[in-house]
C-alpha cells in the first residue's frame, strides 16, 4: 500500500498524482501510486531497478500517457537524462535552445551556460566535450525552459567519481538559485540523501516510504546523523549497511 506524502499546511503543490496507474502488457509497473511535490522542494527517488521510477519521471514530463489516474504537474517543467543527448550536429549554444518556441536569441543559451559554468565551450561541437560538460550542457537546456519543476534521471550515473561530485554540487547550487520543484531518480543512496529535502521508496510500483531529510546545508557526509539516515534508506532496499563498509 502507497504512504501518503504529507506536507505543511498551505505550502503550495508542485505536483500532484493519485491513483496512477501504469501496465504494460497487462502487468502494473506503477499501480495506484500517490505522489505530492511541494513548490521548492528536492525528492529524491529511489528503488530497486525495475520498480517504475523512470516510468515515473517520463510520466511526469509528459513523455508516457497511456496511464489511468490523475497526474498534475506545471506546464513549465524540464527534464535530463543520463545521457546528455546532444545533437552531434549542432554548436552546443544552438542544442541549449533545441525545442524551445519562436526564434530564441544566442544570448539566452549564452545565460544558461554561463549559470552551469560553461560559456568558455558555446560554440564547441558536442562530441568534444567531456562528459561532465556535455551534462552541464544538458542542464543548461533545461534551465533556458525556466521551468517550475526540474525532472532529473540519472544524471550522474554516467561520470567519474570526481565529476559526479562536482554536478551534484551544481545542481544543488542551481536549485537553491531558481527555487523550482526537483524530481531527482537515482541509484545513489547517498547522492539522495546529500541534495534532497526528502526521500521516497519506490517498491512494487507504489511510493513505500518517505524519509524528511532534516540535515543543515551544506550536508556533511562524516556527519552521524547522514550515516543514520543513509543506512536505514539502504535497509529499506534491502541492503546491510555494514556488510557494504566492510
Amino acid at each position: 500500500m502507497a504512504t501518503d506524502v504529507h506536507r505543511p499546511v498551505g505550502t503550495p503543490t508542485a505536483v500532484r498524482v493519485e491513483g496512477l496507474t501504469r501496465s504494460f502488457d497487462g502487468r502494473p509497473v506503477i499501480d495506484d501510486l500517490r505522489l505530492d511535490l511541494r513548490q521548492g522542494e528536492f525528492v529524491a527517488l529511489i528503488g530497486r531497478s525495475g520498480c517504475g521510477k523512470s516510468t515515473l519521471l517520463r510520466i511526469l514530463a509528459g513523455l508516457d500517457r497511456d496511464i489511468e489516474g490523475t497526474v498534475l504537474v506545471p506546464r513549465r517543467k524540464a527534464v535530463a537524462f543520463q545521457a546528455p543527448r546532444l545533437m552531434p550536429w549542432k554548436k552546443v549554444w544552438r542544442n541549449v535552445l533545441l525545442g524551445l518556441p519562436g526564434r530564441p536569441e544566442r544570448a539566452v543559451a549564452e545565460q544558461a551556460l554561463t549559470e552551469v559554468g560553461l560559456s568558455h565551450r558555446s560554440d564547441a561541437w558536442p562530441k568534444t566535450l567531456s562528459g561532465g560538460e556535455a551534462q552541464r550542457a544538458s542542464l543548461a537546456r533545461a534551465l533556458v525552459r525556466e521551468p517550475d519543476l526540474l525532472l532529473l534521471d540519472e544524471p550522474f550515473g554516467a561520470l567519474d567519481a570526481l565529476t559526479r561530485i562536482k554536478a551534484q554540487r551544481l545542481v544543488g547550487e542551481l536549485w537553491q538559485r531558481r527555487g523550482c520543484a526537483v524530481l531527482l531518480v537515482t541509484h545513489d543512496v547517498e547522492e539522495a540523501v546529500l541534495l534532497a529535502d526528502r526521500v521516497l521508496v519506490m517498491d512494487d510500483g507504489v511510493i513505500a516510504h518517505e524519509q524528511e531529510i532534516d540535515l543543515e546545508r551544506p550536508r556533511d557526509i562524516t556527519d552521524p546523523r547522514f550515516a543514520e539516515l543513509r543506512a536505514g534508506l539502504l535497509e529499506r532496499l534491502g541492503v546491510d549497511s555494514a556488510a557494504e563498509a566492510a
